[in-house]
């Protein structure tokens, strides 16, 4: 029986690149600060790309300043919160990836590699949640796409197979992350959502996606969270104080109802 008071309750999710938890230019670790911010925005379900699980070096140049464990789990231990991680990237001594934090228990994750070139590690982490209520569970794929238009169509490619051959046609689904597309209405990323009759959330809630790069006066349009079954209530880049010394992207957040 489904709870309708459980369905009645907005979802918050927020996604944000998160530079590996350091300063726009490396020169400061900012992965204290950036956890008391993701920490007010009290999203049940985070998308978080560049998230380092080893760093040697910085280990080394900033000692205790730099988290003993993955960027993941310092990140979501205080806040209790669930969380999968996918590697893209390991090279001497340093690794890091996609990861998805969750209120939710993640019931079962995947991570796909969809790099295009050995010098450009890139993936996709692929979470199913499962929200108290909800009589199925929620999809979520973590994307960092490549920087170059023809990697991206690739990847976009990748991620509308894996869609429409893993995600049920009636599951809700979320995809979000950093598209590094900088261009309003790329033809490769209105191609990946049209065919699987998804919405990017701020297109729904103001017409077009947010700005969301570089933190301190953003100009381009880079991060995006795309939908599927469910309702934008609605969308807001974050302006909470000081946030640009946390991240040199600014987070995305929403609020989300099941249809």
């Amino acid at each position: 029986m489904l709870d309708l008071n459980a369905l009645a309750k907005p979802l918050r999710v927020a996604t944000c690149n998160i530079h590996k938890g350091l300063s726009m230019f490396n020169r400061r670790v900012v992965i204290h600060s950036l956890r008391e911010q993701l920490q007010a925005l009290d999203a049940d379900i985070v998308f978080l790309q560049e998230v380092a699980a080893r760093h040697d070096t910085h280990v080394r140049r900033h000692g205790q300043h730099w988290p003993r464990e993955p960027q993941h789990e310092f990140l979501s231990d205080l806040s209790g919160l669930d969380h999968a991680y996918g590697r893209n990237a390991l090279y001497d001594g340093r690794e890091h990836g996609n990861a998805v934090l969750s209120r939710y228990p993640i019931v079962s994750w995947e991570n796909q590699d969809v790099s295009t070139h050995r010098f450009e590690k890139r993936g996709l982490l692929h979470c199913e949640i499962e929200i108290p209520g909800w009589d199925q569970t929620l999809h979520c794929v973590c994307v960092h796409l490549a920087l170059h238009a023809r990697g991206r169509s690739r990847q976009l490619e990748h991620l509308r197979q894996r869609i429409e051959r893993m995600v049920p046609h009636d599951a809700p689904l979320i995809v979000a992350g950093d598209f590094n597309d900088w261009h309003w209405r790329h033809k490769a990323t209105h191609e990946f959502a049209h065919p699987l009759n998804m919405h990017e959330v701020f297109e729904t809630d103001h017409g077009r996606p947010a700005r969301s790069f570089p933190a301190l006066l953003p100009l381009l349009r880079l991060d995006r969270i795309y939908v599927r079954g469910l309702k934008v209530r609605n969308a807001h880049v974050t302006r909470a104080r000081g946030w640009h010394l946390s991240s040199d992207h600014r987070a995305l957040t929403c609020e989300l109802n099941v249809l």
